[in-house]
């Protein structure tokens, strides 16, 4: 029988060409819990202790994945998000913890926010990927009416996936934000709160980027043109200049390397009280903006 020492011991061995130790132990901790239901706080107390006879047999497979640097998460079919659990597979981004940041955020400007209840809040997330920024923010504003966008098809049937079983109710559409002739679908100054986390990546940023990104995890989610880093940027601006109520507020995740040029592009398009923050591990990761009075 296999201990849970035993595990720790091969993964290492496994996987460290592809990752540092603490990924490799952080790796090992999300596989152990998902195939044995053990907590977190067990598998560490007690490493001497004999794997489950099914957990076992699961494992051989899941290193297997694990070695052609697939995602842990993609291997196990789930992640967490905003103390959520969510689908996930290679249709969608995996959820990352920055973004936890940018709903926090979000949830704090929408209860200081002027609106008399947060009940009459219209909040639309373009590019929801795995639904992660609308579903966190619907379980927490349960009242707000929520709407997600993406391009991709089956992105959106893996965010209506996490919609049921995180028990929320979201409007989900299929739209390409770059399409203008899309955007009349939708009702002038009707939402309070636009949010996105489009793709920012460039070339320059994909040479440095983990095997696990690059050959896993959707490219049209990802990258965008080197010479037109901000182009949904420009789109998602334009729209929310039109879409956004007066006092509306606009959230962007944002390329680290780019934090200058999306405040210059927000204010060329008028908007008011831009505010630029760092995520924790201090870089430019978010902007909020609001649309004047």
């Amino acid at each position: 029988m296999k201990t849970i020492k035993d595990v720790f011991l091969s993964f290492k061995d496994a996987l460290n060409k592809l990752y540092d130790f603490h990924e490799i132990e952080a790796i090992t901790l999300l596989v152990l819990e998902e195939i044995t239901g053990f907590s977190r706080a067990k598998i560490k107390a007690f490493t001497n202790d004999d794997l489950p006879a099914d957990a076992s047999e699961k494992l051989d497979g899941i290193l297997a994945d694990l070695k052609t640097g697939k995602p842990v998460q993609y291997v196990l079919g789930t992640a967490e998000f905003y103390g959520l659990s969510f689908f996930v597979n290679p249709a969608t981004l995996i959820p990352r913890p920055e973004t936890e940041e940018l709903v926090e955020w979000i949830l704090k400007s929408a209860a200081d926010s002027r609106e008399p209840e947060t009940g009459n809040l219209n909040i639309l997330d373009i590019g929801t990927g795995s639904g992660c920024i609308a579903i966190a923010l619907k379980k927490n504003l349960p009242n707000a009416a929520v709407t997600a966008i993406d391009i991709s098809e089956d992105a959106l049937q893996t965010a209506k996936k996490n919609a049921v079983i995180n028990e929320t109710d979201i409007k989900f559409n299929n739209v390409d934000i770059l399409n203008k002739a899309t955007h009349n679908s939708f009702p002038t100054t009707h939402f309070n709160i636009i949010v996105s986390n489009p793709p920012y990546v460039t070339l320059k940023d994909k040479l440095q980027m983990h095997i696990n990104v690059n050959n896993f995890e959707p490219h049209t989610a990802l990258f965008v043109p080197e010479n037109d880093p901000l182009i949904f940027y420009k789109a998602i601006t334009n729209f929310a200049a039109e879409k956004l109520i007066p006092g509306g507020l606009l959230f962007f995740e944002i390329n680290e390397a780019f934090g200058k040029e999306t405040v210059d592009l927000l204010k060329d398009k008028s908007f008011i009280n831009i505010e630029l923050r760092q995520d924790m591990s201090g870089r430019d990761r978010m902007v909020k903006a609001v649309k004047p009075y």
